[in-house]
């Protein structure tokens, strides 16, 4: 069972155009004040019982003027073993950044791809380290990892049911 919500903001408003069609909106917005922006995107889950949730953000970077984001909570049944799921959150961070870094290349905003893992061997992510690095920067995305990966362990983490 896959269950899927549409994006959503942190006031929980929900994005009723294509994400794409609401960061071209948001960009052409946001840069026309005068910001300067950075996106970072990233992917936390959370196992609970059976059900595994995962929360992916696209977070918005005002330089020197806070931040915002957007994001999308799914849900499923199938069991993974702690490495398939830090790859599932790679995988689906970088789906993301593949769907919409034209956008932001048209703006010329930077991107990030933030891994929920941990860059310490003695941490059971760190198993999945190298294969996520090496999938997020052989898809040209600027790669971080903990403990730089806010977008994923904090803003993400926050928001995974």
């Amino acid at each position: 069972m896959k269950q899927l919500t549409q994006w959503r903001r942190l006031n929980g408003e929900r994005i009723k155009i294509p994400i794409a069609d609401e960061m071209d909106r948001v960009l052409k917005s946001e840069l026309a004040t005068g910001y300067e922006l950075k996106v970072c995107i990233g992917t936390d889950s959370q196992v609970k019982s059976r059900v595994t949730e995962f929360a992916t953000v696209i977070v918005f970077i005002r330089k020197g003027h806070g931040g915002f984001m957007y994001i999308l909570n799914e849900v499923t049944t199938q069991k993974m073993t702690i490495k398939e799921r830090m790859l599932t959150e790679t995988a689906k961070s970088v789906a993301v950044g593949f769907e919409l870094c034209n956008i932001f290349s048209r703006y010329s905003v930077d991107m990030e791809i933030h891994a929920d893992i941990n860059t310490n061997p003695n941490f059971k992510s760190n198993d999945a380290f190298k294969e996520a690095m090496g999938y997020i920067t052989g898809m040209g995305f600027a790669f971080k990892a903990k403990p730089e990966a806010f977008a994923s362990s904090s803003c993400a983490n926050k928001v995974v049911q």
